[in-house]
């Protein structure tokens, strides 16, 4: 008898945790993933007047292609996008959103997919420059006030030689590679790979190993794990294939 009671309690409790995360069979039988996202941030989201359009939109839609569903948008300031979903108007959060280890107690993370964190860049053709360490006695171009500039000044302690050049802007930091006023610049990732991707004449190269992480992930329900799987299966596949890489490629160049 008592063993038939612990039998049934354990049932209970495995039955009961079954019909709390219903999250992948509920997208399943609507066929729709709902995806929410602040559509004013390019090149990962922007909608302006137009279709809705991005790298977060491109993945979203893959992701759902490969799932077996379809993407429907739902548009949110950045400041309600965590609200909506914690009251269930959206399954998922898809929209260049940071791990944020305070936010764990209400929410899950998927396997990062895309690193906002700073990267070295260079002219093209350079060798000697293939990391932070090689920069003793150069100059280096960063943004005024960025977190390329607070990283670099943490590194001109450990390299007393290392000269850190602020400019007001990204795109300044970078010109002043093209012109041999720096040797190299440190720059977030978005901002350097849009500057190559849309000045290809530039002469500049991003060294890929990058110098801090900051990375973009999906956002679900702390409760969603069966959705939560599915996703990080499906982003495992995606960039098994290169269908990740060519998204991110698409809006960020290689």
């Amino acid at each position: 008898m008592k063993k038939f009671a612990i039998f049934c309690l354990c049932f209970l409790i495995l039955a009961t945790a079954c019909q709390r995360d219903s999250s992948w069979q509920r997208v399943q039988a609507t066929g729709i993933l709902k995806v929410g996202l602040d559509p004013t941030y390019p090149p990962f989201e922007l909608a302006d007047g137009q279709p809705l359009a991005g790298l977060d939109v491109d993945l979203a839609e893959a992701l759902a292609a490969d799932l077996g569903v379809r993407a429907e948008f739902v548009y949110f300031g950045y400041d309600g996008l965590y609200d909506a979903l914690l009251t269930e108007q959206v399954d998922v959060l898809i929209s260049a959103l940071v791990i944020a280890p305070e936010r764990m107690e209400d929410f899950a993370y998927s396997e990062p997919y895309f690193n906002a964190g700073e990267i070295l860049i260079v002219q093209q053709g350079e060798s000697d420059v293939t990391e932070m360490a090689d920069l003793h006695g150069r100059i280096l171009a960063v943004e005024l006030g960025a977190q390329g500039h607070v990283e670099a000044l943490q590194w001109a302690q450990q390299l007393p030689d290392l000269t850190v050049q602020p400019f007001n802007s990204a795109d300044e930091a970078l010109t002043a590679v093209i012109s041999d006023t720096a040797d190299a610049a440190l720059i977030d990732s978005i901002s350097g790979r849009l500057f190559l991707h849309q000045n290809p004449e530039a002469g500049l190269t991003w060294l890929s190993d990058p110098v801090t992480v900051e990375p973009y992930a999906i956002v679900v329900r702390r409760d969603d794990q069966s959705l939560l799987e599915q996703l990080d299966a499906s982003l495992k596949r995606l960039q098994a294939s290169g269908e990740l890489a060519t998204i991110t490629e698409k809006w960020l160049g290689p």
